[in-house]
């Protein structure tokens, strides 16, 4: 399965670039809190939310570390909705103010 994991600030609503740059993916992850304006901003794709506190990411952002518990909700969100034996396929991106990361898994 290969997801791409979206990090954003409450009010984004210009996906179009980051989803873009993904290339073709099966599903949409972010946040549990967040995956509702995420899927209401894209109609038709598929959005899971997941949990990302505690998920260990390569990048460590103090600010969102200190707010969500992990150090990428990007990263963090991309590799939990992948599944078992999740890995990044690249380094995370960010692109008008979206952050983005692809990872690769055997599903949820």
């Amino acid at each position: 399965m290969r997801v791409a994991g979206l990090g954003f600030r409450k009010g984004t609503v210009d996906f179009t670039a980051a989803l873009l740059a993904a290339g073709p993916v099966d599903a949409l992850a972010t946040a549990a809190e967040k995956a509702q304006e995420l899927a209401a901003a894209l109609p038709g794709q598929r959005v899971i939310g997941v949990e990302v506190r505690g998920v260990k990411t390569p990048t460590q952002s103090p600010r969102v570390l200190a707010l969500m518990g992990t150090g990428s909700v990007a990263e963090a969100a991309a590799l939990k909705a992948a599944g078992r034996g999740a890995r990044l396929v690249g380094p995370r991106q960010v692109i008008g103010g979206v952050t983005l990361a692809v990872a690769e898994g055997e599903g949820e």
